[in-house]
């Protein structure tokens, strides 16, 4: 049979019902019996009013007014039905019984006998008196059997109130006690178990075991309470395992950056190498590491640097072909690698069982689709990595392999610009001092003939001339150095400016002038070296060719950088081919004018003066 489950509504409903059903009932009752106690007040009262009307009538018959006994015969006969049929609307309700019924029954005959006695006028005083004494007390025991009947509705009425305030009592305290049962006491243990489980004791227990409410808020209770112990027991530990990988993810975060910092701050590929493998051995906490270097085939590997490993490990695997061993293996999968080796199949040849590891963890170092090397981590325990550890050290492998990258590219532009200074360097000696030196050498022979032919004028001739040529190739070895020692300043190019007219005035002993006009967005240091070597090899053709006596250096900073040197000398025809090989000047300016994007312009007139003008783009179309 199925356990029928009644909630605490139900309960309460069953409980209540038949304490309702009687609360209505006398309610009902009462009702009624306080409707049949008004109208058999008004019946007595209509009764005495009878008395009245009896009396009034003999005392007309005695008097001898025949003419008013119809009226007060009509009167009493409607007052006789009234009594008899009752009037619901006053409400006037004679309470009948057998005692009541007999003594209406008296009354209506002792009324017919009256009647016919004063309807007869007789003048019989003393017989009338005798039938209205008798007639009135048939109307008085009515009136006393009314009254009688109404007593003993008026104690049944009282009982009835008795009986419900002795109900309403008993149902006052049946839900006070049922309240207790029902509410207050599973209340009460509720919060005795919650204030228990404030209290740290996640012990507490709700028993409480009915089907209603309460019986399933105890069960939740119970659950939540099982649930709450279950986490603080285990709460300690899920603490520590959240401080331990807490903690692992702080190492792994300093480790990562200081390989960043290693990265950024290293110069050298051992430096690099080194410090990357004392890292990535402390983050993965493996008993020995190996960083190996590929060539560009991936045919051999060459150790770079290592660490925690055996000197016969480091002898035998200094280089390893491709395929050698598990370590130089280059898998189709280019990701992580975790391999094991087991004792009862070790091979014999393998460098690194024999050391006694027996794991190794390959990290391939990729730059893209390009294998630069590996790196190895030797562990002498069975190691399973986790995949946020197998992440990080892939991670890690790719770093290292973009910055070898960069190492490499930092070398090579190194060497470009290593090329690029000493291509410079024997252009500016091919332009001045080579040519300087193949005109000596013409003087040379021109006075190796001269003195065959003991001409001592031409003899003469040629040691000015090789006099001439010597200070010439000396000035330009001067300027050569001058032009290499400037440095200039991103925010203060008007200081170069000012220090090479200042050194062209103590070579040349011209007057110079400087004019620097607004203030613009300044140059990067590669174009204002390129505008400062323009500017002195402009003073440089004007030391040589012009016989000036005062050069103006004007520099205009907005819109656009203008830098025009001008010269009150010779002058020369512009008009010719400029750049020729016959003016060398003035086609290294123009080489270093499109170096820099800028357009450079030479008016010269003969007699009047040069103007070397420099106009440079604007920043944004540098």
């Amino acid at each position: 049979m199925r356990k029928t489950q009644w909630s605490l509504g139900a309960k309460l409903a069953m409980l209540g019902a038949p304490f309702l059903v009687l609360v209505v009932i006398s309610t009902t009752a009462m009702l009624w019996m306080s409707w049949q106690l008004d109208g058999g007040a008004a019946a007595v009262n209509e009764a005495g009013r009878m008395r009245m009307q009896a009396y009034r009538m003999a005392l007309s018959a005695n008097l001898g007014a025949q003419d008013d006994l119809p009226d007060q015969i009509d009167t009493f006969g409607r007052s006789m039905s009234l009594l008899l049929d009752g009037d619901p609307a006053r409400p006037l309700v004679v309470p009948w019984d057998d005692n009541v019924r007999s003594r209406f029954a008296a009354v209506q005959q002792r009324w017919r006998s009256f009647r016919s006695l004063i309807e007869k006028d007789s003048g019989q005083v003393r017989d009338l008196r005798t039938a209205t004494d008798e007639f009135v007390a048939s109307i008085d025991a009515l009136v006393v059997g009314i009254e009688t009947h109404l007593a003993r509705q008026t104690s049944t009425l009282h009982f009835l109130q008795l009986s419900a305030m002795i109900l309403a009592l008993v149902v006052t305290a049946l839900l006070i006690a049922t309240g207790y049962v029902f509410v207050l006491k599973p209340v009460g243990k509720l919060a005795r178990a919650i204030g228990r489980i404030q209290g740290g004791d996640f012990d507490a227990r709700v028993n409480h075991t009915s089907s209603d409410e309460f019986g399933t808020l105890a069960g939740g209770f119970n659950g939540m309470a099982e649930n709450l112990q279950s986490m603080y027991r285990h709460l300690e530990h899920k603490v520590a395992e959240k401080t331990s990988e807490l903690e692992e993810k702080r190492e792994r975060l300093e480790g990562l950056y200081e390989v960043t910092s290693l990265v950024a701050n290293s110069t050298a590929l051992n430096d690099l190498a080194q410090g990357f493998t004392k890292i990535i051995g402390r983050i993965a906490r493996a008993d020995g590491v190996a960083l190996r270097w590929s060539d560009r085939n991936n045919q051999r590997f060459l150790m770079l640097a290592s660490q925690g490993l055996p000197q016969s490990l480091l002898d035998a695997e200094q280089c390893l072909d491709r395929g050698a061993c598990h370590c130089s293996d280059i898998a189709e999968d280019p990701g992580l690698r975790v391999i094991r080796f087991h004792d009862e199949s070790r091979p014999e040849n393998l460098s690194c069982a024999n050391a006694g590891f027996k794991t190794v963890i390959n990290i391939p170092v990729r730059l893209h689709e390009r294998i630069m090397g590996e790196v190895d981590l030797f562990f002498c325990a069975k190691v399973k990595p986790s995949p946020a550890l197998c992440s990080l050290l892939e991670a890690l492998g790719n770093h290292l392999a973009s910055a070898m990258e960069n190492l490499r590219l930092n070398a090579l532009e190194k060497e470009a610009a290593v090329s690029q200074e000493r291509l410079h360097l024997a252009r500016e000696l091919h332009d001045s001092i080579a040519q300087s030196l193949a005109f000596l050498k013409i003087q040379v022979q021109l006075l190796r003939d001269a003195i065959q032919s003991n001409d001592a004028e031409h003899i003469q001739e040629a040691l000015d001339e090789i006099d001439a040529g010597v200070k010439e190739s000396y000035g330009d070895v001067r300027e050569l150095l001058t032009h290499f020692r400037t440095r200039t300043n991103s925010e203060d190019i008007e200081s170069a400016f000012a220090m090479t007219l200042q050194k062209f005035e103590h070579q040349s002993r011209v007057k110079t002038t400087l004019s620097i006009q607004s203030h613009g967005i300044p140059l990067s240091p590669d174009r204002q070296i390129q505008v400062l070597h323009i500017v002195q090899e402009a003073l440089s053709n004007v030391r040589k060719h012009a016989n000036a006596s005062r050069v103006t250096l004007n520099v205009e900073q907005h819109p656009l950088w203008r830098v025009e040197v001008r010269d009150d000398g010779v002058g020369f025809d512009a008009h010719g081919n400029k750049f020729d090989e016959s003016h060398v000047g003035l086609r290294i300016m123009n080489e270093r004018a499109q170096r820099i994007g800028a357009n450079l312009e030479i008016t010269s007139t003969p007699g009047e003066g040069t103007s070397v003008v420099l106009t440079l783009p604007s920043a944004g179309n540098a």
